[in-house]
């Protein structure tokens, strides 16, 4: 399905890949924003040269060089990702369309999530990690024409510790743009960022210009 009205969040797929609308700037010859999932590429394109898809249940795709698959019926523990489906979040609460943030706690099925977030039981689908028997591949449109270089380069984890242009370094000072929050990276792992008051996030968070901006890089004084 070609779209034309876009909007924030949506899963899409763009020269074959899925990718995540993170932004749409209708203003501008080139409005919607995406970045890749598989590394948080950023692209920039027009509504017209997208393909809109809609995540379900046992859907399998790798966000971040890791694979997941997409399971309705999983209860969360503490430490798996979520994928927000049906946000209708409070009033307090930060978080959109197909949002990914990792659970905190959990009580009754609904779950806090490391970026304070209440999520309830029937907005959020389980990212159970790995490929599921029986699911339903999605992350290329087409896998026929992936080589197999390529499928197993995607997988591949260190492909993402390689790239220096993704790597946010302790030091850094972000502004969380929904919080309104001022705060500097104090420790982090490959996949997790670590703020100094308290607050933890997957890296990929910080790409999104609608929830944090840069105000400080370690790396620009290197």
């Amino acid at each position: 399905m070609k779209l034309f009205q876009v909007r924030k969040g949506q899963f899409v797929y763009y020269k074959n890949e899925l990718h995540k609308v993170y932004s749409v700037k209708p203003m501008f010859r080139q409005s919607v924003h995406l970045y890749r999932l598989k590394d948080m590429k950023q692209i920039l394109t027009r509504a017209s040269e997208i393909t809109l898809y809609r995540p379900k249940h046992n859907d399998t795709f790798i966000f971040y060089g890791k694979r997941y698959t997409i399971d309705k019926d999983t209860k969360p523990e503490k430490g798996n990702y979520i994928l927000i489906i049906k946000p209708t979040p409070d009033f307090l609460d930060h978080y959109s369309l197909n949002d990914i943030e990792k659970v905190d706690n959990v009580e009754d099925g609904n779950v806090v999530t490391t970026r304070d977030n209440g999520v309830k039981h029937s907005e959020y689908v389980v990212m159970v990690p790995g490929k599921a028997d029986g699911s339903n591949e999605i992350a290329y449109f087409d896998k026929n024409l992936v080589s197999e270089e390529q499928l197993l380069a995607d997988e591949s984890p260190q492909n993402m510790d390689d790239n220096d242009e993704l790597k946010p370094l302790v030091g850094d000072i972000y502004l969380d743009l929904q919080n309104k929050t001022k705060s500097m990276i104090i420790a982090m792992t490959r996949e997790e960022i670590i703020f100094g008051h308290g607050v933890r996030v997957h890296v990929s968070e910080l790409m999104d210009e609608t929830k944090f901006s840069a105000v400080y890089r370690v790396a620009d004084d290197l």
